[in-house]
């Protein structure tokens, strides 16, 4: 007996089929939700800048250079003459006068050749009246033509040799003075005397180099420093209409101001060298702050601009575009802006052009912009007297309540202990 296997029935793979294709298509529609759906869109939160505003004021237009203080006179004195040295009379570092006494050269020698010239003087002066007396004899007898004419010529030219004589000894006694003179040194400036350089009992010379003592002009003195050759037009036409040019003297590491003179000299050539030129300025100093030879800051004040665009230095940026501020906008968005830029005193920088007095620009937190960015501005900081006015407020309540009276218990025990 033969069994018959019957298929399984086409309904039930039918419904599979039909099933797989419903998930296929939901899988697909999920897939196609998920990848069409729009991201919410994140907004940056506002950066928060502090800001300024840029204002109109008056800038001085400096010039900052290194000087050098130069002393107006720096004088060695030299003996003029051969000797011992037999007094100094000068303290070391002392102001002297000029004709001020300041050493002595043994004058004995030239004084025994001052008699000397003046008794030879009184022998040719002798030996000039013999002459001029034979002369006044030999003319009366010329005139009676009892003497040849030689004689009486002769008599002529003795008379002249002696008078020439007499001339060569008061130049020599003249000599002889002015040696003498030469033993007193004296100060050929007023100024300070440095440290002594020979001290008495050695012998000088006229040829000696080191000399006897250096003065130097400390009261007023002057400052030497140079300037680039683009600076100097404006200089010289500054000097040109009468203006004193007023120059601060700072120390090394400009940490104080030493003293304020003038510029009054300008050099007469550029150096090719450098392409600078060499100006002067004069000071009293009355104090002697300023040291001869010192290295000294030196600030001109060559002009000063009247009602410039001026914005905090810290607002000023430079990059790729040059130089340029973040300029606020008006829906609190920042947009580089470029500048020129003009002077400036560290505090603030003029803005020759590209921005206008009343523009906002962010002096504070420019490293995380960009153009385009949202910004807030942050809120000013409390005043220090704001402050201590609330903490004296805050502290008026425990004042008060520690100078309330007290309770009426309190007040009851109180008294019972009393």
């Amino acid at each position: 007996m033969s069994e018959t296997v019957s298929p399984p029935p086409k309904r039930s793979r039918r419904g599979l089929i039909i099933f797989a294709v419903i998930v296929l298509v939901l899988v697909a529609l999920v897939v196609v939700h998920l990848v069409t759906r729009k991201k919410p869109a994140r907004e940056n939160p506002a950066i928060v800048v502090t800001v300024a505003q840029a204002t109109l004021g008056s800038m001085p237009v400096t010039l900052s250079e290194l000087g050098t203080v130069t002393p107006i006179a720096t004088v060695t004195v030299l003996p003029q003459l051969s000797g011992y040295l037999t007094e100094v009379g000068y303290h070391e570092g002392q102001e002297v006068q000029k004709g001020q006494f300041l050493a002595q050269i043994d004058p004995r020698q030239y004084q025994i050749s001052k008699q000397q010239a003046e008794a030879t003087l009184a022998k040719d002066r002798a030996s000039l009246a013999q002459a001029r007396a034979d002369l006044e004899r030999y003319t009366q007898l010329n005139e009676r033509k009892s003497i040849a004419q030689q004689t009486y010529a002769d008599q002529q030219f003795l008379v002249q040799q002696d008078e020439a004589a007499v001339k060569a000894d008061l130049a020599n006694i003249a000599q002889f003075d002015l040696d003498l003179a030469y033993c007193r040194i004296t100060a050929p400036i007023a100024g300070k005397v440095g440290l002594r350089l020979v001290d008495p009992g050695n012998y000088v010379t006229a040829s000696s180099s080191t000399g006897i003592v250096v003065i130097t002009t400390v009261k007023p003195t002057t400052v030497q420093f140079t300037v680039p050759q683009d600076s100097l037009a404006s200089i010289v036409q500054r000097l040109a209409t009468g203006a004193k040019l007023p120059v601060t003297a700072y120390s090394s590491d400009n940490s104080r101001e030493i003293a304020t003179g003038t510029l009054y000299a300008v050099s007469n050539q550029m150096a090719t060298a450098t392409g600078t030129v060499t100006l002067r300025a004069t000071f009293a100093n009355e104090d002697e702050a300023l040291f001869p030879n010192e290295f000294v800051n030196v600030k001109l004040l060559v002009d000063t601009m009247q009602n410039a665009v001026l914005v905090p230095t810290a607002a000023v940026q430079s990059g790729a575009p040059g130089d340029f501020v973040y300029l606020v906008n008006s829906n609190s968005t920042v947009s580089v802006h470029k500048v020129k830029l003009g002077p400036s005193d560290g505090k603030n920088t003029v803005i020759e052009s590209g921005l206008a007095a009343g523009n906002q620009v962010v002096t504070d937190g420019t490293d995380r912009l960009n153009d385009g960015a949202k910004i807030q501005p942050a809120q000013p900081k409390p005043a220090v007297a704001a402050s201590g006015v609330a903490a004296s407020g805050a502290a008026a309540p425990s004042a008060a309540s520690e100078a309330a009276p007290a309770s009426p218990a309190a007040a009851s025990s109180a008294a019972a202990s009393s």
